[in-house]
């Protein structure tokens, strides 16, 4: 398996814990067998002034609001803003993770995404894809996303090494996985993400990786954690 960790070019704070999500992974896989054993490769974000150009290219546009809340009748979600002063940078960040996508659809293969805030605490166990979901999140909600209490309480109620990611708020509110900081997308996981953004237009990751557009019984999460986030200054809310 191929693993990415999305790094903005140039900017220091995002190479620092960047380098630190590699060497904690580094610190707890380094003896595991050469057949389980990955590397992490560092993956050039889509920076704010590239944006239009990315999408150009890609035949894709931005579809989701900034300053208001909209109901969204294809999809028949509420769609709410983001807080955020910098709106290129977020619509880079969905664009990074579109092309990781993309990447993964093409090479047919698993792939794991990991943002530069992303610290293993765990050795990942590769057997975790051997399943009928199609993404999974492995990073431990807590202090993560919203509700994160809510969230973890769900999960702590499986036993199952990988389980339906849990709903936390309104049906109508996208609900993904914790943060989107941390997932393992496969082949076909890939595939629905670059349909959806076909059909609805590109939203936040987060939003648009959602139980309800996904489905259910393909978005995963482990009950047991591998990584969290290192807490470092937003990039795309500031």
């Amino acid at each position: 398996m191929r693993a990415f960790v999305i790094t903005i070019p140039n900017h220091a704070e995002s190479n620092q814990a960047a380098n630190r999500c590699i060497e904690s992974h580094f610190r707890l896989h380094s003896s595991t067998t050469l057949a389980n054993f990955f590397t992490i490769e560092k993956y050039d974000a889509v920076t704010p002034d590239e944006t239009a150009t990315v999408m150009m290219e890609n035949g894709i546009s931005w579809n989701y609001p900034w300053d208001k809340v909209e109901h969204d009748i294809k999809s028949g979600l509420t769609k709410s803003p983001y807080n955020t002063t910098n709106r290129d940078a977020k619509v880079a960040c969905a664009l990074s993770h579109y092309k990781l996508w993309k990447f993964c659809a093409e090479i047919e293969s698993p792939i794991l995404i990991l943002e530069h805030d992303a610290f293993f605490t765990k050795k990942l166990r590769m057997d975790i894809t051997e399943n009928n979901y199609s993404i999974i999140g492995i990073n431990d909600p807590r202090g993560a996303t919203r509700r994160s209490q809510d969230f973890y309480d769900k999960v702590m109620l499986h036993r199952e090494a990988v389980a339906n990611c849990p709903y936390i708020d309104s049906i109508n509110v996208p609900q993904g996985l914790a943060g989107n900081s941390a997932y393992i997308i496969k082949k076909e996981g890939a595939e629905k993400m670059l349909e959806l953004v076909k059909e609805h237009g590109l939203w936040p990751n987060d939003a648009l990786m959602c139980k309800q557009l996904v489905g259910s019984t393909k978005l995963g999460v482990t009950t047991d954690f591998y990584t969290r986030v290192q807490g470092t200054r937003s990039t795309t809310t500031q």
